[in-house]
């Protein structure tokens, strides 16, 4: 049976209509409607009972004829890269074919862990990506810096990569205001200055539209109080 046929045997009809709303750029005939939860519990068994098979589908052309097998291909990046360079290789095949936001922020890497100074200077290469089919790769780059160097690998300069990116796509501005307004909850010594300084002309130093917005989404946080989220509202612009 193929890879596809047994997610189709997993899938949830009823939840393909839900799903398809959630990412707007995926062709509706190609979504399944595998629930997230079961896709993990699919691929971990896949991981466990069928290395070979689970390696072979990591090798097959992309991209994959259905969103929820290529979902799959980005559950099992992680758990088949034992190294960073490993973890690299795969992601560069993987994330150009990359066609939607969800199936970019499912990808979870535990090998990054293991050389973060090795993981940092490929996220900022993948956040400075130009050429064409880069939208979910400068994505990549975004949400993965959040989620691994907000805590105690933070830098200051981190946040001016993200600053600098300059690209019109919406789930690439997305990210970036995700990731301002988690560095404004965990590290806003930091990152208060960003939003309080103005240029010369007295523009804000982020896009209007990301400043708003990272601002936004850090009063919605629960670990803001009032009198921070009032602040936080009196900087917008």
């Amino acid at each position: 049976m193929s890879m596809r046929n047994e997610l189709a045997v997993i899938a949830d009809p009823a939840y393909r209509e839900f799903q398809a709303k959630l990412v707007p750029t995926v062709e509706p005939e190609s979504i399944l409607g595998v629930r997230i939860p079961e896709l993990r519990r699919f691929a971990r068994t896949l991981w466990k009972d069928r290395p070979a098979e689970a390696k072979a589908f990591l090798h097959e052309p992309l991209p994959h004829e259905t969103y929820d097998e290529m979902n799959l291909h980005g559950l099992l990046i992680g758990m088949a890269a034992q190294t960073p360079s490993e973890a690299i290789d795969l992601l560069d095949r993987f994330l150009p074919h990359v066609d939607n936001w969800a199936t970019s922020d499912l990808i979870r890497v535990p090998a990054f862990k293991r050389d973060l100074p090795a993981a940092l200077v490929q996220l900022r290469a993948w956040m400075q990506a130009t050429s064409p089919h880069t939208e979910y790769v400068v994505r990549f780059g975004v949400t993965q810096l959040m989620e691994l160097f907000l805590g105690d690998d933070f830098a200051p300069e981190q946040l001016t990569w993200v600053a600098a990116i300059e690209r019109p796509e919406y789930y690439i501005n997305m990210a970036r205001a995700w990731y301002f307004s988690y560095a404004l909850i965990k590290q806003p010594e930091a990152t208060l200055p960003l939003f309080e300084r103005r240029s010369a002309q007295g523009e804000p130093m982020l896009d209007p539209w990301t400043h708003n917005k990272s601002l936004q989404k850090a009063r919605e946080s629960r670990r803001m109080s009032p009198e921070q989220k009032a602040y936080l509202q009196s900087l917008k612009v």
